[in-house]
């Protein structure tokens, strides 16, 4: 008989560090996350952050807390080490951020780190520097609290390196995580420098001045207060009036005992609470906090500690919804709009307009009037003035309309190319008006029915086989602004404006950076309106990021489809019935203009069928 030969072996102490590092160092932005935890349970009163390199090179945190003696410091970083818990008991009532006692053994294992820390009334600090397993130890005299230095992020593990991101992203993130812990903890002072520049500066205030600081100073104009106490649970907070929900999932911060958490529970109940308000796509701002007794949840549930268990979820989940319904109740749902104005101030009025327009693409959008000039005998535009209509719709439509005025594109061959349409009749025929269903809809009989056009979808099918087009040809027209537009951006928004900014020129844009994350707009593409050049380039890195992050599209692809969706004319602006026909000529020229560059249907037809049917004439 033979000996059985062993296969199962301990894994030496570096390696299993660094499998245990892959659960929690995911990214940059997962070291910061860990180091602003420690420094808040240190009981920190201001907190700096460093970042260099999008944190790959440089991730500094330095804290006025309790700091650490030498043999804490020494300790601090070896696996399971933790002064959170002592027992299994403790697991049950978790009231700090670290508890599992893995994050610096984590990171030391995947970076080179330096700690520097004095406790407070001690004349001499400790200072380590980690290399993997070696470290040295020295004294010296240091500012009470604990700096850490985490350099070359997995310089030693190439493999994990090579899946983080462009470093636009990884900044994203990196701030992302600073915003949140900053929302946390408003009492507590923290600034943020990348590559050297000071990038954010929160002082220590109350809730309501840190929301203005991390979200927006105007944030309290478009969100209603939370609050409601009980035995077992609080929660106090602000969300959305309905008038300003958001195209974004990126809003919404729960935190549960100070600590951020996603919640599956927790988002479906402040989503239903809204009911019937919220459009399909829509999501709901909300800044909530939620107190209750430790022993009542469990965050033991994954090694980043932003899932949590309740205890009792079914009555967790209908306080919060009762309370967001009972909170958005209070606001008034009814503004006044299409009523007599005539005794309203224009403040009042500009006031009104600016709330209900804020619904985004679902409701009326104010529109410049444009004199037509339009030869009623006999159905002629004057060539002039075919520069005044819907100027977003791309020019080349401007020389079929003059040269063809008695076009009409809607015979039954509705769907051929614009180029095949038949010339059937004049746009005085019965059977060729078109009628906008409350400026979302664009409708049209056609020998078979009824023709219903997304006129949103319709425009973005248009823009995007313009931007493809211009990308190819290369050749840019910018229409220049009269006063160039200045503005300060985030610098991870900043790096990504930088990485695509070669095809913004293409696209008609043009941009100059200057220090500090400051942008200048000198010029932009004429499809976009005018007064909201800062507003769209906005909206097209908020879109560019939501489809590199969650549909992983080409860049070239990614900004034509950001570009089209965020300049294209909205459900609920108002087209004449000429810009209705540009739109729809231009639609049919399209390489594809059944659906939008989303794959979002643009046309539907009803047949005549269905109608006798429901009148019961068959």
């Amino acid at each position: 008989m033979t000996d059985a030969i062993n296969i199962i072996k301990i894994l030496p102490e570096n390696i299993s560090n660094k499998i245990a590092a892959g659960e929690v160092v995911q990214r940059p932005a997962s070291v910061l996350k860990e180091l602003l935890e420690n420094s808040i349970d240190a009981e920190a009163k201001n907190i700096d952050v460093f970042i260099k390199g999008a944190g790959k090179t440089l991730i500094q945190i330095v804290d006025d807390g309790i700091g650490m003696s030498e043999h804490d410091a020494v300790a601090s970083i070896e696996r399971h080490a933790t002064s959170k818990i002592s027992s299994i008991d403790d697991l049950d009532s978790i009231s700090t951020f670290g508890f599992r006692g893995e994050a610096l053994s984590s990171i030391k294992s995947v970076a080179k780190v330096e700690i520097k820390t004095s406790p407070k009334n001690d004349d001499l600090g400790t200072s380590l520097i980690i290399d993997e397993n070696e470290v040295q130890i020295e004294k010296g005299n240091f500012p009470c609290g604990t700096s850490i230095s985490v350099k070359n992020l997995f310089y030693n593990t190439p493999g994990r390196r090579k899946f983080l991101k462009t470093n636009s992203t990884e900044l994203k993130h990196i701030t992302d995580t600073f915003k949140r812990i900053a929302l946390s903890y408003p009492s507590i002072s923290f600034k943020l420098w990348n590559n050297d520049e000071l990038t954010f500066d929160f002082t220590s205030s109350e809730l309501s001045e840190r929301i203005k600081e991390v979200i927006a100073d105007n944030i309290f104009e478009g969100i209603i207060e939370v609050e409601e106490k009980t035995e077992y649970l609080n929660i106090r907070g602000y969300v959305a009036k309905p008038t300003f929900l958001k195209k974004s999932k990126g809003e919404q911060y729960l935190f549960v005992n100070n600590r951020f958490v996603i919640s599956k529970t927790i988002n479906h109940a402040v989503f239903s609470a809204y009911n019937h308000l919220l459009e399909k796509g829509e999501y709901p701002f909300f800044v909530l906090f939620l107190e209750l007794d430790p022993k009542n949840i469990d965050v033991n549930v994954h090694p980043a500690k932003m899932e949590i268990k309740f205890d009792d979820e079914k009555n967790v989940y209908n306080f919060v919804k009762v309370v967001i319904k009972k909170s958005i109740g209070q606001y008034d749902l009814v503004p006044n709009i299409g009523f007599d104005n005539s005794e309203k101030t224009s403040a009042e009025l500009k006031q009104e307009n600016e709330e209900y327009i804020s619904k985004g693409d679902f409701s009326d959008r104010p529109k410049p009037k444009m004199n037509y000039n339009r030869n009623e005998s006999r159905g002629i535009y004057k060539e002039d003035d075919i520069d005044l209509l819907f100027s977003k719709i791309n020019p080349n439509m401007k020389k079929e309309i003059t040269n063809n005025n008695s076009y009409h594109p809607f015979e039954d061959n509705v769907y051929q190319h614009s180029s095949n349409i038949t010339d059937a009749s004049s746009p005085h025929d019965t059977s060729s008006f078109l009628i906008s269903l409350h400026n979302k809809y664009i409708l049209s009989p056609i020998k078979s029915g009824l023709m219903v056009i997304d006129q949103h979808v319709a425009h973005e099918r248009i823009l995007y086989d313009k931007a493809i087009n211009s990308f190819d040809a290369d050749m840019p027209f910018s229409q220049q602004l009269l006063f160039a537009e200045e503005i300060k951006l985030d610098p991870a928004d900043y790096d990504l404006l930088k990485s695509i900014n070669s095809y913004l020129n293409k696209l008609g844009f043009e941009i100059k950076f200057k220090k500090k994350n400051i942008v200048v707009i000198n010029g932009v593409p004429s499809d976009v309106k005018s007064g909201l050049e800062v507003d769209t380039l906005h909206e097209i890195i908020k879109e560019y990021r939501i489809n590199e992050e969650e549909k992983h599209l080409e860049e070239r692809d990614n900004l034509a489809k950001s570009f089209s969706c965020k300049t294209a004319i909205k459900a609920g602006d108002k087209l004449t019935e000429q810009e209705m026909r540009v739109l729809v000529d231009q639609l049919f020229a399209t390489t594809m203009p059944y659906v939008c560059p989303h794959g979002r249907p643009i046309i539907i037809k009803i047949p005549l069928g269905e109608f006798d049917k429901r009148f019961g004439r068959t």
